[in-house]
């Protein structure tokens, strides 16, 4: 579970990330994806700014292709 708040005062995310021990790495990996991608379409409503959302989501599976590439990599 990740829950972040915004600090106007100090203009920062006040963050409270919290994991088990039982979460495996790669169901890590594919959370964090998730987060982005989602991030990447709340900020696109806020906004409106197509061109950032693109270049967030693109960052976003640029991350887990080379997460899986690494995975593949390990396992040989």
């Amino acid at each position: 579970m990740c829950i972040a708040f915004w600090d106007g005062a100090d203009r920062s995310a006040m963050r409270i990330d919290l994991w088990t021990k039982d979460m495996m790495v790669d169901e890590m990996a594919e959370f964090y994806y998730q987060m982005l991608m989602s991030m990447a379409d709340t900020f696109n409503r806020a906004t409106h700014q197509d061109e950032i959302t693109n270049d967030m989501k693109q960052f976003a599976k640029q991350f887990i292709e080379k997460f899986r590439a690494a995975q593949v990599k390990e396992q040989q």
